[in-house]
């Protein structure tokens, strides 16, 4: 009965129709209008949108022609070392005398290039195929400097051709100087032994060292050139380093790889 009383009243009563509907408070059309806005922008990305990845390994700044290590032909005493470190050879260049049983014998080199390392010293005793020095290939003085990545096998597959590469010198401050910039030349898709690395570089312990966690792919790098830095290349700063780069001087190398479209949108 109560209600049936409330009823004929709300029948009885004009209705209000002078009075104004709000649909929405201004706080309320804000949160709409920002949620439109990123949606839309959302959708966008998605279809044309991309993440680049990147993967980050141990790299070292060579010549492109890499390193050999020079063997001793003969066993004996060493009694002459004839070549110094860091001292750039012509090919057939005497490096060290060895005294033998059938008289004294001098170890030249097989190719033009810089002495990198000497393992032989002044009286040490030899034996045949002895390692008795690292020698890099370089044809002239002016020959550009490249870098070598040794990147993980399974990620060789996605890096792009001429994909882009910062590469942090180990002898170079990072924070004041920046990173060497550079690009992919060449990408070896063939696992490399550490007997090829150490054909390559000369050096058996960096071998070790760039596979210790397995068999790496090795990535050519071309340093990006500027006639207006003391190094001669390109870094992320203006001037970069005031000094030039050395062969055989250890870096990280930080690829761009291919991209990605990594999320799917799924709309109602």
């Amino acid at each position: 009965m109560q209600f049936r009383q409330q009823a004929l009243a709300k029948l009885q009563s004009p209705e209000e129709l002078d009075l104004p509907v709000r649909f929405a408070r201004p706080q309320g059309w804000l949160v709409l209008s920002v949620t439109v806005v990123v949606m839309a922008a959302a959708s966008v990305w998605a279809v044309t949108g991309s993440v680049a990845s990147t993967v980050t390994a141990p790299a070292i700044l060579t010549h492109g022609q890499g390193s050999y290590v020079l063997q001793s032909p003969v066993s004996g005493q060493v009694t002459a070392v004839l070549a110094k470190q860091g001292e750039r050879i012509g090919a057939d260049a005497p490096v060290l005398k060895v005294r033998t049983a059938k008289g004294e014998t001098v170890v030249r080199t097989v190719a033009a290039g810089r002495v990198n390392a000497l393992a032989a010293t002044m009286g040490a005793i030899i034996q045949t195929g002895a390692n008795v020095a690292s020698v890099e290939k370089v044809a002239g003085a002016k020959d550009p400097l490249f870098a070598t990545v040794y990147v993980p096998a399974e990620n060789a597959a996605t890096i792009p051709d001429d994909a882009a590469v910062d590469l942090t010198v180990q002898s170079v401050p990072t924070q004041e100087y920046g990173v060497l910039r550079g690009q992919v030349k060449k990408v070896d898709r063939n696992a490399q032994t550490p007997q090829q690395i150490t054909a390559f570089l000369g050096d058996s312990q960096l071998a070790e060292q760039f596979t210790k966690d397995g068999r790496p792919v090795a990535v050519l790098v071309r340093l990006d050139r500027s006639s207006g830095t003391k190094s001669g290349y390109k870094w992320s700063s203006t001037e970069g380093p005031p000094f030039r780069l050395d062969s055989m001087t250890m870096a990280s190398g930080s690829i761009r790889m291919a991209d990605e479209h990594p999320i799917d949108w799924l709309l109602p």
